[in-house]
């Protein structure tokens, strides 16, 4: 008879053994995000009490934040709150529309274009966080990156307002060399670096990217950094476009006048 013993099998899973949600399940569709970044932009905007409630989490970590629960948990799904990542993401973007300066909030412009235009726009306060407007609201407002952020605020150096070039390309290479703990404490900054220059951020782009940055770093750092390079190229050919049209205008004037 054999003294060998006998060499267990893997553990099985027990029955009862809650599946690991699938990271697809727990990253928000780009509706959903816009909903809520509108839903906290709305409120900050309205409420000083939420606003200064909101603005106290910037830079800080979730379980230092409990004056925040109150405006961000109900728009978790019970799978997101076993997500760090996620709720992470969901409250950095919530602070950070927060410490906005009021005027800069997308409530205080549609209410400046209500004024001037009575019949207005849609009411974003119908967004809860039952209310995921899907894809049709995603189409409406094509999702803009970081990288086109900082674009946009080298392009408005031609204004006299905008970032330098070298300045705001050294502040996106280091956001994309970061880890996720390097990120959120790198974010405040960047975010207060183009909002001083009113420079639009898509709030939900961001909170989607930030949901998924463990996971899929190098795509969403490819991402920003192709949008960066694009936008400005593109403006500097749309620049070259204009000067020629501009000179080709001269000489026939120059033509006519000859004739």
């Amino acid at each position: 008879m054999s003294n060998t013993a006998a060499i267990p099998g893997p553990a099985k899973p027990a029955d009862d053994e809650a599946p690991r949600p699938n990271a697809s399940d727990v990253v928000p569709t780009l509706g959903r995000a816009r909903a809520f970044t509108s839903r906290i932009d709305l409120r900050s905007h309205e409420d000083a009490g939420v606003r200064a409630a909101l603005r106290r989490g910037v830079g800080k970590d979730l379980d230092a934040v409990p004056f925040m629960h109150r405006f961000v948990a109900s728009w978790l799904t019970d799978e997101q709150t076993r997500n760090r990542d996620v709720q992470r993401a969901y409250y950095t973007v919530a602070s950070l529309i927060a410490a906005q300066r009021r005027d800069q909030y997308a409530a205080a412009k549609n209410q400046a274009q209500t004024k001037d235009d009575p019949a207005g726009g849609p009411d974003q306060d119908a967004s809860g966080p039952q209310n995921d407007p899907g894809p049709a609201a995603a189409k409406r407002n094509p999702p803009r990156s970081l990288g086109h952020a900082f674009a946009d605020g080298v392009l408005k150096g031609g204004q006299g307002s905008g970032l330098r070039e070298t300045s705001a390309e050294t502040r996106l290479n280091l956001l994309t060399r970061q880890s996720v703990d390097g990120l959120h404490r790198h974010l405040p900054g960047a975010v207060r670096q183009l909002r001083e220059r009113d420079v639009e951020i898509d709030w939900a782009r961001l909170l989607v990217d930030l949901c998924q940055w463990r996971r899929r770093s190098a795509t969403i750092k490819r991402i920003w950094l192709q949008d960066y390079h694009r936008t400005l190229q593109k403006d500097g050919e749309r620049r070259a476009r204009d000067q020629d049209d501009h000179q080709a205008d001269g000489a026939d004037d120059t033509g006519s006048t000859d004739a």
